[in-house]
């Protein structure tokens, strides 16, 4: 909750909002109908989209997760705790109408679901967003070979990644990238372009995103994600 609604750090942005703000400079010639916000946690970023698509699907494996963006969407506040340190806990509260987002709310339906295995009923989208989702799924390569088929032709995808790939999370065998292939460095971005060629084509050049997440008072995570957006071609 802190992390998308609550303060910035260390002079970093929002993450979701800066991911939908650089999405929006692809929709002038884009259908605004439908979009899809994959690995959505606690919906900030489902919320930010719904200022202008028509409607939006959040979904996210963990069904905690869900239920905050569930009560968001229909009470427009939630209260979370947050550790200070040790034991000590600091009480808050989330209003959408803060962000101006309580006017959009009731656009966006919030759903609990396996990005590697969804339902055929998540299809039609004009755009999605994955952020920061490929080095957690445990068939990522499965995911990016069907994703086409959850958007329309000519919508656009974007994915978002640190690339933090980690065994705990996905199997050696299914990361994109991150080792020597053929003796050569092959990163994600390599493996992206391959496992995305029959069906997208790259646009914009990659961007760089920070996001600060905060555990404490005095401990915080900073990472970078690479921002890549493409457009279903066929």
């Amino acid at each position: 909750m802190e992390f998308q609604y609550g303060e910035s750090y260390f002079g970093v942005a929002n993450f979701a909002k800066s991911l939908v703000e650089l999405a929006v400079q692809q929709l002038s010639n884009l259908n605004t109908h439908k979009a899809l916000d994959l690995g959505c946690a606690t919906g900030r970023a489902s919320f930010e989209l719904a200022r202008y698509f028509d409607q939006v699907t959040g979904i996210d494996f963990s069904a905690r997760f869900i239920q905050h963006g569930v009560q968001l969407a229909k009470h427009k506040t939630i209260h979370y705790s947050m550790t200070v340190e040790g034991e000590l806990m600091e009480h808050k509260a989330c209003h959408l109408a803060d962000f101006k987002l309580d006017a959009v709310a009731d656009k966006v339906s919030f759903f609990q679901g396996d990005a590697c295995n969804l339902k055929e009923e998540f299809s039609g989208y004009d755009f999605i967003l994955a952020a920061n989702l490929i080095d957690r799924l445990h068939h990522p390569k499965d995911f990016l070979s069907d994703i086409h088929r959850r958007l329309n032709v000519g919508g656009i995808l974007m994915l978002t990644s640190p690339y933090t790939w980690l065994n705990e999370h996905t199997p050696r065998s299914e990361w994109i990238g991150g080792f020597k292939q053929n003796a050569e460095k092959f990163t994600t971005l390599d493996g992206l372009k391959v496992l995305l060629a029959p069906h997208f084509e790259m646009i914009d050049t990659p961007r760089h995103v920070e996001f600060v997440i905060r555990e404490t008072q005095r401990k915080f995570q900073h990472s970078v994600s690479e921002v890549t957006l493409w457009r279903r071609k066929v």
